[in-house]
């Protein structure tokens, strides 16, 4: 758009120029070869006046001549004197009747007169009465170059000036058009956020009033959204909140039922199910209840900062090395914010499962290291990795049922899976060396799968 609206600009300003210098061109041309006119017959009026008494008696001929050669000079339009009997006083002297042209012959009729000979230029014939042989006539020359003296300069000057004009209708365009690219591409930017599910970006009116009132428009689009999807989740909240109601008697009965069987055994094993049962509905419940994607974001090293420090004290019981790699800035500031669309709370509870599985399933005195990193494609990852015997085989496949492989629930790393992956992120896990690791994406940038952790 902006390289459009250069050459845009560039070629109406040319076309104008165009239409504007090409007649001033033609109109100095004119201007300088009238004035060279004037001057020419000027200067032969002058000649003619001086030495009409001169030739009023055919004594004083030579002064007539000194006259002429006084006029003429280097430089200067070639002034002559013809006679009556045809002598031609000046330069280019000849004699005879092969000096008396059909001008000269019109001029002793005692017209003043300025005609364009066949060889180009232009002459001056004044006639001088009183001469006592005829009428004689001064005629001056003027040469090509004489004629339009200064024409070049002029039209130097013109171009200049166009060239200016030109220039400054380009500049001007210029910063138009990165006004109007700059707002374009912030309207651009704040419907990618909204894409994205930023439901708090809001355009910056700003350019010309038609994408003002779009950035407007905009803006009165994202708040509609942000309405719709809240009423929306309170519906889901309300009904959340009835569904626990309805289930808890049936639940309760379910767990009643079971206590009162003989075979202990059996009992056992239907109390594990109810309790399955409910941790599914609660699961079911928490999930309806979680505010929108794009409203709680949490800061991912700061997180692992803080669920490190909260767990220190216990590594440090069991004797274990914990290492924290997470980017810094002057010691303690956070180089800068790795924001995730998760909820700090639900991201501490990932976390605090990856490190409460080492904790739990790996002897003491083993160390363990939590690791964030920001990555080129827009994704932000935690590690948690320890230096324990690693996972059984085939444990990846149950972690991701949330099975157990140390008589645990199996919802630690379950729980931490299902925080990624509705993040739009991932989850890996590998053995020797233990390692887990949860990638989300940064907040603002759309979902996409992420790049393999290493």
């Amino acid at each position: 758009m902006r390289r459009r609206l250069l050459l845009l600009t560039a070629a109406t300003t040319a076309l104008v120029l165009t239409a504007l210098l090409v007649p001033l061109t033609l109109l100095t041309r004119s201007h300088a070869a009238d004035r060279a006119t004037a001057e020419a017959t000027a200067r032969a009026q002058w000649v003619a006046h001086a030495i009409g008494p001169a030739l009023a008696s055919a004594g004083e001929r030579p002064t007539a001549e000194q006259t002429v050669a006084g006029v003429n000079g280097d430089g200067l339009p070639r002034t002559s004197l013809v006679l009556g009997d045809g002598t031609v006083v000046g330069p280019g002297h000849r004699s005879g009747g092969a000096a008396v042209t059909d001008a000269v012959r019109l001029a002793r009729t005692g017209r003043a007169f300025t005609y364009e000979p066949a060889g180009g230029g232009r002459q001056v014939l004044v006639p001088v009465h009183g001469a006592a042989d005829g009428t004689a006539v001064v005629q001056v020359t003027l040469t090509e170059r004489q004629l339009y003296a200064g024409t070049l300069t002029s039209w130097l000057v013109l171009a200049g000036i166009g060239v200016g004009l030109v220039l400054l209708g380009l500049l001007l365009a210029d910063r138009l058009g990165a006004r109007l690219v700059g707002a374009t591409r912030g309207l651009a930017r704040t419907a990618d956020r909204l894409a994205a599910g930023d439901l708090t970006a809001r355009a910056v009116p700003d350019g010309p009033p038609e994408l003002r009132l779009v950035a407007g428009e905009l803006n009165r689009l994202a708040g509609r959204i942000d309405e719709l999807l809240r009423a929306e989740r309170e519906n889901a909240r309300e009904n959340a909140a009835d569904l626990a109601h309805r289930l808890r008697t049936p639940v309760a009965a379910l767990r009643l039922d079971a206590e009162s069987l003989r075979d202990s055994g059996e009992a056992r094993r239907i109390a594990e199910d109810v309790a399955a049962l409910e941790r599914s509905v609660d699961d079911v419940i928490r999930r309806a209840r979680l505010p929108l994607r794009g409203e709680a974001c949490a800061d991912l090293a700061a997180v692992a900062r803080e669920r490190a420090a909260f767990w220190a004290p216990l590594a440090e019981d069991q004797s274990r090395g914990l290492l924290v790699d997470v980017p810094v800035r002057g010691g303690d500031e956070a180089s800068g914010p790795a924001l995730v669309p998760v909820p700090p709370d639900e991201l501490s509870a990932a976390l605090d499962a990856l490190i409460g599985n080492v904790l739990d399933h790996t002897p003491h005195g083993t160390a363990f290291r939590i690791a964030v990193e920001v990555t080129g494609d827009g994704h932000a990852r935690v590690t948690v990795a320890d230096e324990g015997p690693g996972f059984p085989d085939g444990y990846e496949e149950a972690a991701a049922r949330g099975a157990s492989g140390g008589g645990s629930t199996g919802l630690g790393l379950d729980i931490a899976r299902r925080t990624a992956e509705d993040a739009g992120g991932g989850f890996v896990i590998a053995s020797g060396p233990t390692r887990v690791t949860l990638s989300f994406p940064l907040a603002g940038t759309p979902s996409g799968p992420p790049a393999p952790s290493g």
